[in-house]
């Protein structure tokens, strides 16, 4: 995988002109090495941000399946991924997605290649299936803290897999460019990324998308200091850091106002000055990870938080 370690150096990726793909192409992946002897023809996404940035790059008839969409496409996405096969509403199994006779599996998550899921990676590889697990969502091996400019990169790795330099280009150009009209907050505000959780809520930590878009926002996440991208929390120590903004992901399954109800019925949290005057940012769950829609999504984030006032 490539690393950028700054914007000179991904300058420099947009800079230069683009080449075709060389095959076999071979690639450090989650610590597995994966040789492609040509583009990949049919695909297997599970989870949104594979779906997305396939479609993305233009990549959607390819597609011949997908599994665990975690909401709709954003709608300058829709009509690309109309019609495209569901698979499963959740993890799809081995043999549901090796019926899609694919050549390769795209995954969000590390996780969706497990024996009672999508199938192990090795297993998948010896059926001559290649597979690939988003960069920012690898576990076996723990990746870098993400960045905006790791993400572009992970999107110029999925543009060589698939020889689609140009349009991988051109996604990183145009998400640069609205990256770059993000002012972060000079107000010294601080944050909570509430993902889930009731009893215990879980929240976004130190390492990985919600800390990357809270720091482009100008924020201060309360749990900066812990080295993952999520962790569990307890109410009582959210209280006890008081933070001027919450961040609230909004999923089918546990949705915004969900939680802004929780918030203010909860005897431990409705105090909170952000509860009380209801100091929140919404992100759409598929945005909360790391994909393509983050920039637009800190992007949105960054007109919310300009409109709320503080006393």
């Amino acid at each position: 995988m490539r690393h950028f370690g700054s914007f000179s150096a991904l300058f420099f990726l947009l800079a230069a002109p683009t080449q075709a793909a060389t095959y076999p192409l071979t690639l450090d992946n989650c610590g597995q090495t994966v040789t492609f002897e040509s583009a990949p023809q049919r695909v297997v996404a599970i989870k949104s941000t594979a779906t997305e940035l396939l479609l993305s790059l233009g990549l959607g008839d390819h597609i011949v399946g997908v599994g665990f969409q975690d909401g709709p496409l954003p709608p300058h996405l829709a009509m690309a991924g109309a019609g495209m096969p569901v698979l499963s509403d959740k993890l799809p199994s081995q043999e549901v997605v090796l019926e899609t006779e694919p050549d390769f599996v795209y995954g969000g998550w590390e996780s969706n290649f497990a024996a009672d899921g999508a199938g192990e990676r090795p297993t998948l590889a010896g059926l001559g299936v290649a597979t690939y697990v988003a960069p920012a969502a690898c576990r076996s091996i723990k990746p870098v803290k993400l960045t905006f400019d790791q993400l572009f990169a992970d999107m110029a790795e999925m543009g060589d897999i698939f020889d689609v330099a140009d349009a991988a280009t051109k996604l990183i150009t145009e998400q640069q460019a609205v990256l770059d009209t993000i002012v972060p907050d000079d107000r010294g505000l601080t944050a909570l990324w509430y993902s889930s959780g009731t009893k215990t809520p879980y929240v976004g930590a130190g390492s990985n998308a919600p800390a990357m878009v809270m720091e482009a926002l100008g924020l201060t996440n309360i749990y900066a200091d812990i080295d993952e991208g999520w962790t569990s929390a307890s109410w009582e120590a959210i209280v006890d850091a008081n933070p001027d903004v919450i961040v609230l992901v909004d999923a089918a399954w546990n949705s915004a106002e969900q939680k802004k109800a929780l918030l203010a019925e909860n005897p431990i949290t409705k105090e909170l000055g952000a509860v009380v005057n209801k100091r929140y940012l919404i992100i759409p769950f598929p945005a909360s990870e790391a994909g393509v829609r983050n920039v637009p999504a800190t992007a949105d984030m960054a007109a919310q938080l300009a409109r709320l006032t503080f006393e």
